[in-house]
């Protein structure tokens, strides 16, 4: 969420800049925030007074009593009592001030970076990069759901009877390819220094809180409400929230992680020709990488994971384009995206693997994740994370793109995981 530091001090132009690169108009709430921070601030002021103006009565009233000046002191205990009851009326304002702000806050969007293009939706995003795909175009190639029913891949019909439409059920060799796209990924993650976690797959309200799912996508997420747990939409969410309340030192970011994790979510709304097959589940796969780093770094670091994950898609030898999202695309905590999107061959569109984002300090606000600088100053860290990589996509793009007269090819760097290299 945005700092009530930064709204103090720069409203006009967080409103402006929220307007015209998200097209979204947040002034009522932003200003509401400054006038009810105006009143808190002012509530505490009040407070102090009358926390000061106790302490000096506390002390006349022990004077008194030394004295023997019984009636003197009591008159005083009569007037505490009465400031008593004015500080704990003042403190429920204050307590009230602070939570409205807080739900304020909650519902407002991440100002975005100057680089952030403005636009209105998925039509307005820049193109970093493309590959050619011209020669791939091929009316005679399948599309994946007739690859996975040909060869006996996945099978989307039994996942239905199973649980219901969007969890499909994985079998044989592409059971073994899909483990293989993870422990790949997994383990490129691991060559460059991202350390590997084994995450709950259920987090707490504080969790979806924390890192923003909560309250803007509640109704994406699913609930198990007996427990007040969500089931996860990425590993983001249990990775960041380790650092929920914690305070690191400077010199142990940038701080990386990579995981595991199957992903659920509801996807609401969802239906027709762009959800068939792999392209849009309730559960899938996903390797997430994570980073929390200095905030002078955070930007070079998304340059890096962005082109960490471009590494990846190279080596599976699969074509992609780069995109960099414009306002109206930009999700509610992202101050700056790439997304990467891979082609499909045999639906003839671009699939989104891939969405790398720098938040700032938008989720380490929420979070309260600070580290201690040099001057031994408390600062709040940047968070980012990013998709390296989601598989049902990759997966779809992979056998599409891989399919010959015969069967389909393996990449070659996915050989040693499959143990086959063809199917």
């Amino acid at each position: 969420m945005l700092q009530i530091q930064k709204i103090r001090t720069d409203k006009d132009s967080i409103i402006k800049n929220i307007l015209e690169v998200r097209k979204v108009d947040v002034s009522d709430q932003i200003n509401e925030v400054y006038n009810l921070d105006l009143k808190k601030r002012d509530t505490q002021k009040h407070l102090d007074e009358m926390s000061a103006n106790m302490n000096v009565l506390s002390s006349q009233i022990g004077e008194q009593f030394k004295k023997g000046a019984i009636e003197k002191a009591n008159i005083l205990k009569k007037e505490t009592t009465v400031l008593k009851e004015n500080i704990k009326k003042l403190r429920k304002s204050f307590e009230e001030l602070d939570q409205s702000i807080l739900e304020l806050l909650y519902q407002i969007p991440n100002n975005p970076n100057e680089l952030v293009p403005p636009g209105k939706s998925e039509n307005d995003n820049e193109i970093i990069f493309s590959s050619s795909i011209d020669s791939l175009k091929n009316d005679s190639l399948l599309p994946h759901w007739e690859l996975c029913k040909k060869y006996d891949l996945i099978d989307f019909e039994l996942g239905v009877k199973v649980t219901g439409a969007g969890f499909p059920i994985y079998k044989g060799k592409g059971a073994i390819l899909q483990r293989a796209l993870i422990q790949f990924f997994l383990n490129e993650g691991n060559k460059i220094g991202y350390q590997e976690l084994s995450v709950p797959h259920l987090v707490n309200e504080s969790s979806g809180y924390g890192t923003g799912q909560l309250p803007d996508k509640e109704g994406q997420m699913y609930h198990a409400s007996l427990d007040d747990l969500y089931l996860i939409p990425t590993a983001e969410v249990p990775i960041t929230n380790i650092y929920r309340d914690v305070i690191l030192e400077e010199e142990d970011l940038p701080i990386k992680h990579i995981g595991y994790t199957p992903c659920f979510r509801r996807e609401a709304g969802s239906y027709g020709k762009d959800v068939r097959g792999l392209n849009r589940l309730h559960q899938f796969d996903k390797v997430e990488i994570v980073q929390i780093t200095n905030p002078l770094e955070s930007y070079q670091t998304l340059e890096d994971m962005v082109l960490y994950v471009e590494s990846l898609i190279m080596k599976l030898d699969l074509p992609y384009r780069k995109l960099r999202l414009c306002g109206g695309d930009l999700g509610f905590t992202s101050a700056l995206t790439y997304d990467l999107e891979t082609y499909s061959v045999g639906q003839d569109k671009w699939l989104e693997v891939s969405s790398i984002s720098n938040f700032e300090t938008f989720q380490s606000n929420r979070l309260k994740l600070r580290y201690r600088d040099q001057n031994k100053s408390i600062e709040l860290a940047h968070t980012l994370n990013g998709s390296a990589l989601a598989l049902p996509r990759i997966m779809a793009s992979l056998l599409e793109i891989n399919q010959t007269e015969g069967g389909i090819n393996i990449p070659e760097v996915l050989r040693p995981y499959t143990g086959f290299d063809s199917i």
